[in-house]
């Protein structure tokens, strides 16, 4: 292996950054699609368990990692520029410690606790998935603690490469152990729980690769002490030399760790949540006639759908990224000219992103299933799920612009609304409609959350919405989409009701869609060329491709 590379400056921390964003993409889209693959190879029962399973898996995930590793990276970025090493190593001492106990509990409850929490949620079924996956809860946060340290140094690679690495492994063992344990004729349950043992193979693989790029750092580090001038050389000899304050190390730096980790950490379980509460309401309000297992089935044709809307929240979120420096810069300079046109460009574009994607899927989720799944039961659920789409894109998009802004915990604050909503209007619907319901509920939980951030950002960034550009303009574009589509649909009509039929219906829907629906917002000016211009990084060279295909003059 080469030798730990330990360079700094601003064009280490952008590519640092770019590094990151790119797995983030890969990892999400891995971790999306691996979806498919399940369904068709478990079928919808095993599909409904490993589902109902995962957001809790996910939430005791996040009460494990999020907000330590970025309370990690601060302490040891603090310690690192006044060269503290003993200081770095302090911080990550007492991170791995907590880590490691915050892991082995959430392990111990996860399998001890597994029948309690399926009586809990209302399926026997869930015993397997639910043992299966606690092992990951052992090494994933110790991989969290030492991500966080790395990014502290600016070094976004050992994160990027774990990350990926920990989920592809997750994926190919999920898929063979699918296969196996298919092909021997094991119970949906039994299927379900080799699928999330995945996750304990991915948490090894990620903290093996940990593992190695420490061991390459900890052998360079002296060597580079010997022959580079250190960041700390720029301080004062005595500030090098002080040890820790009393108040820095041991416990006194553990409390100061967790005021900083505790708040991050609350604010990002407000996303599971949503579907936390799908977690702890479907299995028993979808029981019915068909029992349990019927139960997991319906949940299993449920998320059919909701794979393809987490890919446009995941496409929403790689690009919210963009805004968040851009605000927080123009913030910074008191520019409230830049924060109303910025704000206004990012709510556009992903009202329409979320519009478009919301009609396309809707109108195209009878081939879409078909082509993913083999067949269409559920293609009206999935139409309902589709709509989910708009508002998840504004709840994304207008998160990160108050978080550019400064405003982190309201966004946190409303999807607990949004969640505590579903809840209410899950116990309401799910008995009347079925899963249709519970996707009735789930568009209006996001609506909600996505109106509360909206009102907060059109107060705080100072702007006012104007109905003309925010419904009537996008409506026309819509109208047009939507035709298109139902065209299509109707010409495709007498095609046989094959699954390569319903490939080449799928795809053409969403190239037809998308050039209809551009050409719409063009032709109806609903994106000026200032406001191409101005979005951050990518504007100038979409507006020179736009200008080059004759789309705009």
């Amino acid at each position: 292996m080469k030798e730990y590379n330990q360079q700094t400056g601003p064009s280490k921390l952008l590519k640092g950054a770019a590094v990151l964003s790119l797995a983030a993409i890969v990892t999400k889209l891995l971790g999306t699609l691996q979806k498919i693959p399940l369904q068709n190879i478990g079928g919808d029962g095993v599909f409904g368990i490993y589902n109902t399973v995962y957001p809790f898996y996910t939430i005791l995930l996040m009460l494990a990692t999020a907000g330590f590793p970025t309370a990690i990276s601060k302490f040891v970025a603090e310690r690192h520029a006044v060269g503290q090493e003993a200081g770095k190593r302090e911080v990550l001492r007492m991170a791995t410690i907590v880590m490691a106990i915050l892991g082995v509990a959430s392990s111990f409850l996860m399998y001890f606790g597994a029948p309690f929490l399926s009586r809990l949620i209302g399926s026997s079924q869930l015993i397997p998935a639910l043992r299966s996956s606690a092992p990951a809860l052992l090494f994933i946060p110790l991989s969290a603690a030492m991500r966080g340290y790395f990014q502290g140094l600016q070094d976004m690679m050992p994160t990027a490469v774990s990350q990926v690495i920990e989920q592809a492994v997750r994926v190919a063992v999920m898929i063979v152990l699918l296969v196996y344990l298919g092909g021997i004729g094991s119970s949906d349950d039994m299927i379900a729980g080799g699928a999330l043992a995945g996750s304990a193979a991915g948490g090894v693989a990620g903290l093996i690769v940990m593992l190695m790029y420490w061991r390459r750092y900890s052998r360079g580090e002296s060597k580079i002490q010997m022959v580079t001038v250190s960041p700390a050389e720029k301080y004062p000899k005595s500030t090098r030399e002080t040890s820790l304050d009393k108040g820095e190390r041991g416990w006194g730096l553990l409390r100061s760790m967790l005021r900083y980790a505790i708040p991050i950490c609350l604010a990002s379980l407000a996303v599971p949540l949503i579907s936390l509460v799908d977690t702890f309401t479907l299995p028993r309000l979808l029981r019915g006639s068909g029992g349990e297992i019927g139960a997991m089935i319906e949940v299993g044709i449920y998320n059919r759908g909701i794979p393809l809307v987490q890919l446009v929240t995941m496409i929403a979120t790689s690009l919210s990224v963009l805004f968040i420096p851009a605000l927080a810069e123009l913030k910074m300079r008191s520019d409230l000219e830049g924060i109303r046109r910025q704000s206004s460009v990012a709510l556009r574009w992903f009202w329409l992103i979320g519009l478009a994607s919301s009609i396309g899927l809707a109108m195209l989720a009878e081939p879409i299933n078909v082509m993913l799944y083999g067949d269409v039961a559920g293609s009206g659920t999935m139409a309902w799920v589709a709509w989910t789409a708009a508002p998840g894109a504004l709840v994304t998009v207008t998160a990160a612009l108050l978080q550019g802004l400064g405003y982190v915990r309201a966004p946190a604050l409303h999807l607990l609304t949004a969640a505590v909503l579903k809840l209410v209007l899950n116990m309401l619907l799910v008995p009347q409609l079925g899963p249709d319901g519970a996707a009735i509920a789930g568009i209006v939980a996001y609506a909600v959350a996505a109106a509360l951030n909206l009102a907060l950002l059109l107060r705080r960034a100072g702007i006012a919405l104007r109905v003309r550009d925010a419904l009537l303009r996008p409506a026309v574009a819509a109208l047009a989409l939507a035709a298109a589509l139902a065209l299509l649909r109707f010409a495709t009509a007498s095609l046989p009701h094959t699954r390569l039929a319903a490939v080449a219906e799928s795809l053409l829907g969403v190239l037809l869609g998308a050039a209809v629906f551009a050409a719409a917002v063009l032709r109806t000016r609903l994106l000026s060329e200032a406001e191409l211009s101005a979005l951050p990084r990518v504007g100038p060279k979409l507006l020179s491709a736009l200008r080059r295909l004759g789309l705009l003059r």
